[in-house]
């Protein structure tokens, strides 16, 4: 076995990499923007790896990675399912692994503390690959932070060739991050990327997607083919901000991105269906009920009468949005708008619901994958977009 060092031209999908006493931690937001508002949530998002992956060209028959996870818990609920290692062989995924011990962060729904309980690296081999050379990615887990430490081999490793594949960037909530999708290639942004053939960097950041000015200026930053940014759900259930602030950050946002990117077709994906905050405000909050009952559920805690007021519901936010990209569009030929209701609505919703009344399932991510690349990703028009 040869060790291969974890350099940037072997890991895509992410945006820095910190080099820590352990070895290299992805993260999927650059220094930058991380320092400019120290958010635990966001930390813990961005630093999850969704859509990240190891990427190189062997013969090697035999894989050795080297890891320290992060996982989280939460108190009085049953223990989550360790994340899941994808391995794909030219494409086509070959084996899965998991990586026991590791870090614990276990967070208190009831006072939001968290306390973190140190664990060791561990190991996850892959044997009786094939034996010629090849193309092998490991994606890493959507749901765990992960310090990846060593990566060892039995043939040399170098980096996968270009090979002229086109890069979509995605942003949304938790959603996009992966949510409760069954493992890191099946998350539905994965999945419509595998579909449409092309490389995906996936800034789907669990509770914080929020038009911060630090997240437009990183996809503004990124070379990308496609962008698509899915935008409302974590506003409502935050409680974020007014329809008066609302529109001028959406514009505020799609400005940023157009400094980088202004021909790259963009596409504002409003939220999927969430009958929780169809017509309800937030706060969002846990259901203290179900927690009592060792399960994890969300409800909305406004008042729909204050819609009048200005509080957003996914309803005002997906009348909104579309109003911003049919005024935008009339200067901006490669903006598109699609409402999220086409990728899982009220029909998905009676066949697949929300387990936890907010994210979906493993089954509802391959739906909205599917349906994502069908309407985005469309070899019929010759455009990432359909014609108007």
């Amino acid at each position: 076995m040869q060790s291969t060092p974890l350099t940037p031209d072997l890991i895509r999908g992410a945006l820095d990499l910190e080099h820590t006493v352990h070895g290299v931690l992805p993260h999927r937001l650059p220094a930058r923007a991380r320092a400019q508002y120290p958010d635990p949530q966001l930390a813990l998002a961005e630093a999850q790896p969704s859509g990240v992956r190891l990427a190189f060209r062997t013969r090697a028959t035999v894989v050795e990675l080297d890891t320290l996870p992060t996982k989280r818990a939460y108190t009085g609920v049953p223990p989550r399912p360790d994340g899941v290692y994808d391995l794909l062989v030219d494409g086509r995924l070959t084996a899965q692994a998991t990586a026991s011990g590791g870090n614990t962060v276990t967070v208190d729904p009831a006072t939001g503390s968290n306390e973190l309980r140190p664990g060791p690296v561990a190991t996850l081999r892959f044997a009786e690959l094939p034996d010629r050379d090849k193309d092998v990615e490991i994606w890493l887990p959507h749901n765990e932070m992960t310090e990846l430490v060593a990566l060892r081999t039995d043939a040399p490793v170098e980096p996968v060739p270009d090979r002229g594949r086109k890069v979509w960037l995605h942003h949304g909530s938790s959603i996009s991050h992966g949510s409760d999708a069954a493992s890191p290639t099946t998350t539905w942004p994965a999945l419509a990327a595998s579909l449409g053939g092309v490389d995906l960097i996936n800034l789907g950041l669990g509770g914080s997607a929020l038009l911060d000015p630090f997240t437009a200026r990183a996809i503004r930053d990124t070379p990308a083919d496609l962008i698509s940014v899915k935008i409302g759900i974590n506003l409502v259930n935050l409680d974020l901000m007014r329809l008066r602030a609302f529109t001028p950050a959406v514009h505020g946002f799609l400005d940023t991105i157009r400094d980088g990117h202004p021909d790259t077709p963009l596409l504002v994906v409003s939220p999927v269906l969430c009958p929780l905050h169809e017509n309800t405000p937030g706060p969002g909050a846990f259901d203290q009920d179900a927690l009592s009952a060792g399960e994890l559920r969300f409800l909305a805690t406004g008042d729909p009468a204050e819609t009048a007021a200005g509080k957003l519901t996914l309803t005002v936010i997906r009348a909104e949005l579309a109003r911003i990209v049919e005024q935008r569009g009339q200067d901006d030929g490669n903006l598109r708008y699609l409402d999220g209701r086409e990728l899982y609505g009220e029909s998905d919703y009676a066949e697949l619901p929300l387990p936890d009344e907010l994210h979906p399932d493993a089954a509802a991510h391959r739906r909205i994958g599917e349906r994502f690349a069908e309407r985005v990703f469309n070899a019929r028009t010759g455009s990432p977009f359909p014609a108007r």
